[in-house]
């Protein structure tokens, strides 16, 4: 509340935060479109770790633990400088290929695709998306294993198929029982969003840089920075309070409706 007091009547730090705040919007398309792919990734991978499978455990196993064991950051510079030129060359080959068997129209434009054409943003969100869909998996993972194996059981015996089951009577119980983790997810993705500023990514911290470091104002300027973050990662804990309030465990580990 000082601080808030201190951004209104305050000329300087009001300057600041009108410069620094453009990037909000920008940290909020990253997180939003980032978590959205994760979680779709992250479900796929999820339920393959449960699985009867074995290519399919063992594919997402490795995938999860190895990306897991990577820190974020590294995750980051490895997809912006290898992953995408590597991303790049294989669009380029495929457009080669059409193009060899006589699909000249579609082939040439995907042949001529650029590195360029890649933003550093899309980048940055394809390593959020990468980093965090294994997190995700493990979440999946354990709010599928959470339902007692008698649901199965008796979604089998009423004649359902093992897919069916799974996407009936099984998912909509685990949905409901991890909704407060991913939410938990959500905002720890909102914090090392930060670090898509090594891109270049004007997010709220790269702005706050380049601010600092042209009116050598570090301390007036980075806190502004934290309080933003701040106002949006509590915004978004008590979001995530009120749903573990409003439908407590017992509610949401009851049967699917």
């Amino acid at each position: 509340m000082l601080l808030l007091w201190t951004l209104l009547a305050d000329a300087d730090y009001n300057l600041i935060f009108n410069a620094v705040s453009k990037g909000v919007g920008i940290t909020l398309y990253v997180c939003l479109f980032a978590y959205a792919l994760a979680l779709a990734v992250g479900l796929v991978f999820g339920l393959a770790r449960v699985a009867r499978t074995r290519v399919l455990y063992e594919v997402a196993s490795f995938y999860v633990e190895i990306i897991r064991g990577i820190p974020m950051l590294v995750i980051l510079f490895y997809i912006a400088f290898v992953g995408a030129p590597g991303l790049a060359d294989l669009i380029v080959w495929i457009g080669q290929q059409l193009q060899t068997l006589g699909l000249h129209e579609v082939g040439r434009p995907i042949a001529q695709f650029s590195i360029r054409q890649l933003s550093f943003t899309s980048r940055a969100i394809l390593a959020l998306v990468i980093g965090y869909s294994a997190f995700i998996a493990e979440i999946f993972r354990a709010g599928i294993e959470s339902v007692e194996q008698g649901q199965m059981e008796a979604a089998l015996s009423l004649g359902m198929r093992r897919g069916q089951a799974m996407r009936y009577v099984i998912l909509p119980q685990a949905v409901r029982r991890v909704l407060p983790p991913l939410g938990n997810d959500f905002i720890a993705m909102l914090k090392d969003s930060a670090l898509v500023s090594v891109l270049g990514v004007q997010d709220i911290t790269q702005l706050g840089r380049l601010y600092a470091t042209s009116t050598f104002r570090f301390f007036e300027t980075y806190n502004v920075v934290a309080f933003l973050y701040l106002v949006m990662t509590i915004g978004l804990s008590l979001l995530v309070r009120y749903w573990e309030k409003r439908y407590p465990a017992n509610e949401r580990n009851g049967p699917a409706r």
